[in-house]
């Protein structure tokens, strides 16, 4: 059964996540049932278009947009999504762009608004430069970072890698914990039960937090749980101390890197630093599993620096008529 239901058929969604892993962009936010969890939930009745490019039988690319009069966009948010883009094959990206245009030109559209697209993303330079080639004004803006971190082999060589004040900082931060608390860092297997206690923390975290957590955020939040767990995809943290939960963090486990969705902790604790410890423990994880990157996702909140990333930037096209 489709995952966007009879509006996209089956074999679009197949192709789709067949040639992902060929394509220059590909993150867990650009999957089908990424962006069909994400429809169902905040879709208010709106068609989505998936159309498969081809050339020469292969597919080389998707396009997924959810088109209106006014403003067109890709199947997605930009406020729980940290990256969109067409999911192309690497190196066939301007054919992929010359023969999507006419199409995605055809929809009746007054502006096309495509946000999050990475840096890295071919689609910055060849759907700008065949828009406005074709008459059309085009604004292209830096809107976030999504700092990042590329990991070693081992925990000791991260921290050695991390400036001397950071290492020193959460080397000692480490020590504190070790040495006035019982506690441990744990996963739970009923994750998706285990949502609602996730939400407490993030809810005391920040008023912002508390604020972006209305009911149709936590619906996608906790489906999102449940697509990703039964994917193996979904990494549910919590550090507890004494039996409490104090903090908790959402990591997605996709193409070989450990990606930061979002985070909470209880101020009670904070003397302890247990925000940044439970995170700093999630990339130990992700080290002893052999992944490549910790991507910390948007926001340019200081501990992702004190734990050694490095900005890149993701940027907004729009395309008026």
């Amino acid at each position: 059964m489709s995952l966007f239901g009879s509006d996209v058929r089956q074999h679009d969604e197949s192709v789709w996540e067949r040639i992902l892993p060929k394509c220059s962009t590909n993150t867990i936010f650009i999957t089908p049932w990424w962006q069909a969890t994400w429809w169902r939930t905040f879709g208010d009745g709106r068609i989505p278009k998936v159309q498969t490019v081809s050339l020469d039988e292969d597919v080389i690319g998707i396009i997924p947009l959810l088109p209106s009069e006014k403003d067109t966009t890709f199947i997605g948010d930009s406020s729980v999504f940290d990256y969109m883009d067409f999911p192309v094959v690497a190196d066939r990206e301007l054919d992929f762009f010359e023969l999507s245009w006419p199409y995605i030109d055809s929809m009746n559209w007054s502006n096309l608004r495509l946000e999050s697209i990475p840096e890295s993303s071919p689609t910055l330079t060849h759907l700008v430069e065949i828009a406005r080639n074709n008459g059309h004004e085009v604004l292209v803006t830096e809107s976030d970072k999504t700092p990042y971190a590329e990991l070693p082999e081992q925990w000791e060589e991260y921290l050695l890698n991390l400036r001397k004040k950071d290492r020193h900082e959460l080397r000692r931060k480490i020590r504190r914990l070790d040495a006035g608390a019982k506690y441990r860092q744990y996963e739970p297997n009923n994750k998706v039960e285990m949502m609602d206690e996730f939400f407490r923390l993030m809810k005391l975290s920040s008023d912002e937090k508390s604020r972006f957590l209305i009911n149709e955020n936590k619906i996608f939040f906790t489906n999102i749980a449940a697509e990703l767990t039964r994917r193996d995809q979904f990494k549910l943290f919590f550090l507890e101390i004494d039996g409490i939960n104090v903090a908790a963090c959402i990591c997605f486990d996709y193409g070989g890197k450990f990606l930061l969705y979002n985070s909470g902790y209880d101020p009670e604790y904070s003397s302890l630093s247990i925000g940044l410890i439970n995170k700093a423990f999630t990339i130990n994880t992700a080290i002893e599993q052999g992944k490549s990157e910790y991507n910390f996702l948007k926001g340019i909140e200081r501990y992702k620096y004190h734990l050694g990333a490095t900005d890149r930037s993701v940027f907004d096209i729009q395309v008026s008529r």
